[in-house]
């Protein structure tokens, strides 16, 4: 999804939970201004439910739990609420609050041309301050590609990708899944060939 700057009002959280709530469309609060989350393409929501059927198959009877892009994150230490399309959180404390997680281990953005250098660049820099959060999972909607940013023991982050043919590895939760099942009966679309 693409964050679309909405206005130039300000809001609190506590303003923007009851505005938010009165609205059709999803939200997100950065720097406390709102941004309307806009659709993606078929590509990206098969992608999103591949990996969230998979985590959420491997996940069941464990004390972590998966959640969508209907769920904001609260990005630690800031009044900021992001809706990443896929979290998962084995934190007891996100137990707390009904409408947001603050503790997340592991994010997952699908990528679309529009929204690949956000996600990369501020998307990653907010997220990153969480010390909870070990695995960062990029995912192309155009190509079978993986990048995860993951936090090793040492607190640094290291990019692992992934191709047709290997085996994505999601440490934060011990999972490891066949890129192709993530992107089972996803069609790319033919780019034009060059003369």
């Amino acid at each position: 999804m693409i964050a679309v700057p909405n206005n130039d009002s300000y809001f609190s959280p506590e303003e923007y939970f009851a505005w938010e709530a009165q609205q059709l469309e999803k939200y997100e609060l950065i720097n406390g201004r709102v941004y309307a989350m806009t659709g993606g393409t078929q590509n990206h929501s098969a992608i999103k439910l591949n990996l969230a059927s998979l985590i959420r198959g491997y996940l069941r009877g464990k004390t972590c739990r998966v959640f969508n892009s209907d769920l904001k994150v609260n990005i630690l230490y800031t009044s900021n609420y992001t809706y990443p399309d896929l979290s998962v959180t084995c934190d007891p404390r996100d137990r707390e609050h009904s409408l947001y997680i603050t503790y997340p281990c592991l994010i997952v953005e699908v990528l679309s041309p529009t929204t690949e250098a956000y996600d990369r660049g501020k998307k990653f820099a907010r997220y990153r301050r969480n010390p909870n959060l070990i695995d960062y999972v990029l995912v192309s909607s155009e190509e079978m590609a993986i990048d995860i940013y993951h936090k090793n023991e040492a607190g640094d982050w290291l990019i692992l990708s992934y191709r047709a043919g290997d085996t994505v590895e999601f440490k934060s939760i011990n999972l490891k899944v066949p890129i192709e099942q993530i992107y089972e009966e996803i069609i790319f679309e033919e780019s034009p060939g060059v003369d």
